[in-house]
């Protein structure tokens, strides 16, 4: 657990587990506390990096533009700082979006790349409800609501309603994992505008790294037609739709995701 400066900002950050790199990116407004399941799993054979993008967690939250561009350039910089010259990157929602920027100008240091949950923005993104652009980040109406509000306004964009039956305790759970770190206002503003202003569609077919893209086919915001997109326009991508999920698929079927994110890496070391 440590923070370093890099990209002009100070990162929060944690290394668990030996072996090839695993970068993990998270989402909107969540810090890496988020990864604790997938940290114990693929740590045991992965050295796992998670870090708190700019605007959560313990990293620094300068209240100015971001583009998934520069929290990419943050991925390196915090990547070289290690001594890190290439890693796996896996990314989930906004965290693809900073995946595919990564892959995109950063392409030797990827040895593999791992895309969940995801789009590609500009026009070709299909995404409605909460993850639309026009409903992204409503700043008045944030203003007027608490964190637990909105957070179980978004339960069920990220779990089918069985699971929620099936554990009435997770909207506690999330919020003891976001209020430890809470993201400031102005943090979900600047993210939001880097999500709204993402677009890799024409440049996605320079992804030259060996990609998976995993996708819940029930995602009611993040269309499952964007993994599809995803997958048309990176060369020789892997496409996995898991059938009846929502937006936080792993939290679902643990187990599951993981065996086919650990097989892809396996199948995918790093060249000697």
């Amino acid at each position: 657990m440590s923070i370093t400066k890099a990209n002009g900002i100070n990162i929060y950050y944690e290394i668990h587990g030996e072996g090839e790199p695993l970068v993990l990116i998270q989402g909107y407004g969540s810090n890496s506390s988020s990864w604790i399941s997938q940290v114990m799993v693929f740590s045991r054979k992965y050295k796992v990096i998670t870090f708190d993008n700019r605007g959560t967690g313990r990293s620094d939250k300068p209240d100015i533009s971001y583009t998934t561009k520069t929290m990419a350039e943050d991925v390196k910089g915090l990547l070289d700082i290690l001594d890190i010259d290439a890693a796996h990157i896996c990314g989930a929602s906004m965290g693809g979006l900073i995946a595919q920027e990564f892959a995109i100008n950063s392409p030797k240091q990827v040895i593999s790349l791992i895309l969940a949950c995801t789009h590609c923005g500009g026009t070709h993104a299909i995404t409605r409800g909460p993850v639309s652009n026009e409903n992204l980040f409503d700043e008045e109406r944030m203003k007027q609501i608490t964190e637990r509000q909105r957070m179980e306004g978004q339960l069920p964009f990220l779990f089918s309603p069985g699971f929620i039956k099936a554990h009435p305790n997770i909207l506690d759970t999330m919020m003891a994992q976001r209020l430890e770190y809470p993201t400031p206002l102005h943090g979900y503003k600047r993210q939001a505008e880097a999500i709204m202003h993402h677009d890799t569609y024409n440049r996605l077919p320079q992804i030259k790294a060996p990609t998976l893209i995993i996708h819940g086919s029930a995602d009611p915001g993040v269309l499952v037609a964007n993994a599809r997109i995803l997958s048309s326009r990176i060369p020789d991508a892997e496409l996995v739709i898991l059938k009846g999920l929502r937006h936080a698929f792993v939290a679902e079927k643990p187990e599951e995701v993981h065996r086919i994110i650990l097989d892809f890496l396996r199948r995918h070391p790093r060249s000697i």
